[in-house]
């Protein structure tokens, strides 16, 4: 069964492009994984210090071993001094 994830970030108003940056590098390594069927970064219009990932995943197992990656991880070690509060993480499945 897909996983469908989206997450949503609010970077710090003086670190929206250091995360953005770091986020395109996440983008070109995760779209090279066996499991990733979908991986998509949006950055809002209104509020430039907000990024939306659209994601879909093979299974949970991929999600998994995405996670574990070393840029995954070194994301996840900088992200309370990039991120205004946590990222919003939600999981479903399709149902149309």
């Amino acid at each position: 069964m897909s996983i469908y994830l989206t997450a949503i970030l609010k970077s710090k108003t003086d670190k929206i492009q250091e995360l953005k940056s770091i986020l395109d590098n996440m983008v070109l390594n995760t779209r090279q994984e066996e499991a990733c069927e979908k991986y998509e970064l949006q950055q809002g219009l209104e509020d430039e210090a907000v990024f939306i990932f659209h994601e879909i995943w093979k299974s949970k197992e991929g999600l998994d071993a995405h996670n574990q990656q070393s840029y995954i991880k070194e994301f996840v070690e900088k992200a309370p001094e990039l991120l205004e509060e946590p990222a919003e993480i939600y999981l479903a499945k399709l149902v149309y």
